[in-house]
Parts: structure tokens; sequence; C-alpha cells
């Protein structure tokens, strides 16, 4: 019995201390918080963040607020429960891919100056999703939610995947905690029972819940990838931009279906 009370209270702290890390939702100062493992419980906290977004996104239209306006309001509070922290790794990010030196990259994503890059890659980011959001009409909660969910299944993925590129750093303590396959299982899992059940409890939704899916897979594996071939390996950055780019390109491709 006090085996099975420690871990349960180990899986409660180690997911509110990543709501903590990974948000800025206003939680009480807990002493004592282990953040060392905060990325094992990534994925989780994205489908937190979908539900506040979803049941947002049901008051919001509850009130009759016009389609572009809601849609905004949606990523806008979706860029402040997360306090910009993905965002600031995805405009880091592309400061330093457009450096042409390969050599000074990492310098240049080490810079809390944003530059021109980085700076069009957040307006694009929060334009694609404030567009795209804008062109989906049905299944919106279970789309935000496995829009969040996936994107940060891509980042644990990432962190277990590829080698992290600084010695020390944001992020190296998230290579440390993901040290085994086993961690990708969790949330891979959730989010798999996630979809079967939209389907289940919605005959209708059969092609938006397999195309969700295989979308979020497909891409999340292809972003994290992508930004491991131009730069040979990952930091604390590129994990912000692998949830960015994931949550973006999977809200547009989601559009077709619309």
């Amino acid at each position: 019995m006090k085996t099975v009370w420690q871990w349960w209270y180990k899986l409660v702290a180690g997911l509110y201390a990543s709501l903590c890390f990974y948000t800025s939702l206003p939680l009480p100062y807990l002493p004592h918080l282990d953040f060392q493992f905060v990325s094992r419980f990534a994925p989780f906290v994205g489908l937190l963040i979908g539900l506040i977004l979803s049941t947002t996104d049901s008051l919001l239209g509850l009130l009759n607020v016009s389609n572009i306006t809601k849609n905004a309001i949606i990523v806008v509070i979706w860029l402040g429960i997360t306090g910009g922290l993905h965002l600031d790794g995805a405009m880091d990010t592309a400061d330093g891919l457009a450096v042409t030196n390969p050599e000074r990259r990492l310098e240049v994503m080490a810079d809390s100056a944003t530059g021109a890059f980085g700076a069009m890659v957040a307006i694009a980011i929060l334009l694609l999703k404030t567009v795209s959001l804008s062109e989906i009409s049905e299944y919106r909660g279970f789309i935000l939610m496995a829009v969040c969910g996936w994107s940060r299944w891509g980042q644990v993925w990432a962190i277990w995947r590829y080698p992290y590129l600084k010695p020390t750093g944001k992020g190296a303590f998230h290579k440390q905690a993901i040290d085994s396959a086993w961690w990708l299982l969790p949330g891979f899992l959730v989010l798999i029972v996630m979809s079967m059940m939209n389907y289940l409890l919605n005959p209708s939704s059969q092609i938006i819940s397999f195309v969700t899916l295989i979308l979020g897979i497909a891409i999340a594996f292809i972003t994290g990838a992508w930004f491991n071939y131009k730069l040979q390996g990952h930091t604390g950055d590129t994990y912000g931009a692998v949830v960015e780019w994931t949550e973006t390109l999977m809200l547009c491709g989601l559009t077709t279906l619309t």
C-alpha cells in the first residue's frame, strides 16, 4: 500500500512540476518540487493546455464571438499559457539557422536579442495558427488537444532520438531525463486512445480522428528530424521549435479536411 501511494505521489508531483515548468498558469508554489524529469510529462501537459483552449473556445462560441476574433483570442491565450517559452525557442532557432556559418549558429541562438528572422518566424507561426483555426469548424476541442499533445510528444521524441549539442544548457537535463525509449510510450498510447475515443463517441469523425493521428506522428517525426539535419543535433531552443512547428503544421494540414 505504501509503495502504491509513493508511486502515485511521484506521478502527481511530476505532472505538477511539469505544469509549473512548461506553463505560466498561476499555480501555488510547492516546496521541494523536482524539475529534473518534467520532460517525461510534456505530452500530458500538452493535453491539459489543449483542454483549457477547448473550454475557452466553447465559452467564446456561447458568447457568439465572431470567428476571426475568437481564433485570435485562442492563439493569444495559447501563447499566454506557455509564457512564450516554445515560441521563443522557435525564434532563436530561426535566427541561428539564418546564419550561413554553421559554427556560429549555436552562438547566435544563445543570444537573447531577437533578430529579423526570429521576428518573422514568430509572426508566421501566430498568423498561420490563427488562420488555420479559422478554417476548422468541426471537432475543434479534439483537434486542439491532439495538436498540443502530439507537438510535445514530438519534443520528447527529439530529446531521446537526437544528440544534445551543448555540454550544459537549459535543455541538458531533459536529455538526461529521457534516457530510454520507454518514456515515449505513455504519451504515445494516451494520444492514440484519445483518437480512438473521439471516433467511438463521434462515429462521423472517423476521417478526422485517423488523419489527426497520422499527421501527429508524421509531423512530430519530421520536425525533429529536420532540425537535427540542419544542426546535427538539438538544443533547448530547437525543442521549443519542434513544439511550435508541429502545432502549426498540424493545424495547416487539418484545414484540408474542412
